[in-house]
């Protein structure tokens, strides 16, 4: 059973696949803020505890990744920071929308998103590093790249309003 969370806020932030790299992560949501993020979505790969100081500040949350190791930790710390721990999957309702939020290590639970008919309007993941944004019928599968071992270092804002996704490169190092 998939955690669930609801917010009001419009404008989401996403990112991924921080993988400790605690300078990264900060420039990237600080990016992610200046562009109107009213809540941040981490899909997987976080780290350390560390990398969820970066989130502090905006209502977040996070799934844990195929390298997040020390799960109860993560866990343990978020709910100090009052950031959501959704697991290794979970749902989160905005602006009347909902989101479905996974690493994308998974290929059944992903299988299983994907099937038409999903109570679901967006499907976040990360895990390939990669960014993308398609359709499978109604369902938008947006993964918004990494924040290591990428070779465009990016995250992505959606808005729920107007459906608008923006990718945000960050500067090379």
């Amino acid at each position: 059973m998939p955690s669930r969370y609801a917010y009001a806020q419009v404008k989401v932030g996403i990112l991924s696949d921080t993988h400790d790299r605690f300078t990264t992560a900060l420039a990237a949501v600080k990016m992610l803020r200046q562009a109107g993020a009213q809540h941040l979505i981490h899909c997987g790969d976080v780290g350390g505890t560390n990398m969820l100081d970066v989130l502090v500040g905006t209502p977040a949350a996070f799934v844990f990744g195929n390298t997040d190791y020390e799960r109860d930790e993560l866990r343990n710390y978020a709910a100090i920071l009052g950031i959501k721990c959704l697991g290794h999957y979970g749902v989160i309702e905005l602006a009347g929308k909902r989101l479905a939020v996974t690493h994308g290590d998974d290929d059944a639970l992903l299988a299983r998103l994907k099937r038409p008919g999903q109570p679901i309007d967006y499907l976040f993941t990360g895990h390939t590093h990669v960014r993308h944004d398609h359709r499978i019928g109604t369902l938008r599968c947006i993964n918004p790249g990494a924040l290591h071992r990428a070779a465009i270092k990016s995250v992505a804002t959606l808005d729920l309003l107007t459906d608008e996704l923006i990718f945000l490169s960050l500067p090379e190092a």
